[in-house]
């Protein structure tokens, strides 16, 4: 329906953006990764791919997912086909690695780093792998695999947390331990990563 949408960021989270169209408002859900991508910039274009959820036969959902670009949209394109691999599943799985970094893992048969993810199990992982390898070794990745890495940033970092489906207690105490190891100037994407290590463990 939408190939991307460019305008004005009004508002932006780690996992949702707010662009205004020539006055029209698109609540759009995203990744770590886009989030980083955009956090700095007041002007963007975000690929999109949108989703539509009848619920029943009088109401429909309708939802926007959008990238930072067209290779991470591809990604969740391919991740959304894989039987067992939802929408929110193929976004979180999208926070945990860059692209390339994905696709590497994908490629080398890596269902291990794939189930470090919340709600991947040993047999979602394999059929990812199982599914999507032959695809993921005809692309340029990436050998290495990422490391997951004031109350604003606390807050911030819980309620991306939340939004991604962790239990509340969970979530909290993951956060303060990534914010106990890391440095003054963390930016919320570093404390995400490091708190989706722990509970990952």
């Amino acid at each position: 329906m939408y190939s991307y949408i460019r305008g004005e960021v009004r508002s932006l989270t780690p996992t949702s953006v707010l662009i205004d169209n020539q006055g029209i408002g698109f609540h759009i859900n995203i990744s770590l990764q886009t989030y980083s991508a955009l956090k700095d910039l007041k002007q963007a274009q975000v690929f999109t791919h949108c989703v539509i959820k009848n619920e029943s036969q009088a109401s429909s959902v309708f939802s926007i997912y959008g990238f930072a670009s067209e290779q991470e949209r591809d990604l969740f394109l391919d991740l959304v086909s894989v039987s067992g691999v939802g929408n929110n599943t193929a976004q979180l799985i999208l926070s945990s690695f860059e692209p390339a970094s994905l696709v590497a893992a994908i490629a080398s048969g890596n269902a291990a780093a794939l189930q470090k993810v919340k709600g991947i199990g040993g047999k979602t992982a394999q059929r990812i792998v199982l599914d999507l390898r032959d695809k993921m070794q005809k692309q340029p990745g990436t050998a290495s695999l990422p490391a997951f890495s004031g109350n604003t940033l606390r807050e911030e970092s819980l309620s991306a947390l939340l939004t991604l489906g962790f239990n509340r207690l969970a979530a909290e105490k993951a956060v303060d331990k990534a914010l106990a190891g890391s440095s003054q100037d963390a930016s919320v994407e570093k404390v995400i990563k490091s708190a989706l290590s722990f509970l990952s463990s």
